[in-house]
């Protein structure tokens, strides 16, 4: 009997899994060919919606927009580059149904207000008419998490939980803006001290239930809370905490 190839999943799998969905800026889309009866692979560019749910934005022309259509099955792979053997690097393979969103909904505007902080040169051609967001629903996922470390996780081991997070939009976009605006200081900071990065003008670009991306160009960091926010309400004192902890750190 063959040995389960799986190990549980544990917290640190977790953690592994939900970084590479925050800070992949891109992603290999698998979708199913009725036609052929061949799955098709092609690039897209990837954002995420609050909970972590995967988002992508195509147009109308691209083959894999015609088949997400005609079924909305597809997987996705996600993987961290770096130097040395590709496979040494962690990568997670999600599998999900992809839901057009409509255009002028608020979900939409929701979703293109936070792509456009991940890739800001979509900005472009993110409103041409043949262009639309997708959200990938994940139902599960498959981690590799380098030798040896594999683990097969269910939707809830990947995604945020908003059951307390209502209306978390609006608000999220203004503390971004805030937290640019008038501590840029401390996001530098979230940077350098506690995710190890580079100086530079790094600026916040997003916040969920546990814990804020970061980016420079086009280098995006993860910066997980020491643990899952229950509500908005948490959302100062933690970014205020991380900051006197980074403070710390210099002193």
């Amino acid at each position: 009997m063959a040995k389960d190839p799986f190990l549980p999943v544990d917290d640190e799998a977790r953690g592994l899994a939900k970084k590479l969905m925050r800070t992949a800026r891109s992603g290999a889309l698998a979708t199913n060919d009725a036609e052929s009866g061949m799955p098709f692979a092609s690039l897209v560019q990837v954002g995420t919606d609050l909970d972590g749910s995967p988002v992508i934005l195509t147009s109308q022309l691209s083959v894999h927009t015609r088949l997400l259509e005609a079924d909305p099955r597809c997987s996705l792979l996600l993987s961290s580059t770096g130097k040395g053997d590709p496979l040494a690097h962690p990568r997670l393979s999600l599998l999900a149904k992809a839901h057009r969103l409509e255009r002028e909904s608020d979900e939409a505007q929701n979703i293109r207000r936070r792509y456009l902080l991940q890739h800001p040169k979509a900005e472009l051609y993110v409103d041409f008419p043949d262009f639309a967001f997708w959200r990938l629903d994940v139902a599960s996922g498959s981690l590799n998490g380098g030798f040896g470390r594999a683990y097969r996780m269910a939707k809830e081991d990947l995604l945020a939980d908003l059951s307390e997070f209502f209306d978390f939009y609006d608000f999220e976009a203004q503390a971004v803006e805030h937290m640019n605006e008038d501590h840029a200081d401390a996001v530098a900071l979230y940077a350098t001290q506690l995710c190890g990065a580079r100086e530079g003008a790094w600026r916040m670009i997003g916040i969920d239930p546990e814990g804020v991306q970061i980016a420079l160009g086009d280098e995006i960091l993860r910066l997980p809370f020491p643990r899952a926010l229950t509500g908005p309400h948490e959302v100062r004192p933690m970014l205020i905490r991380l900051a006197n902890e980074a403070r710390g750190r210099i002193a």
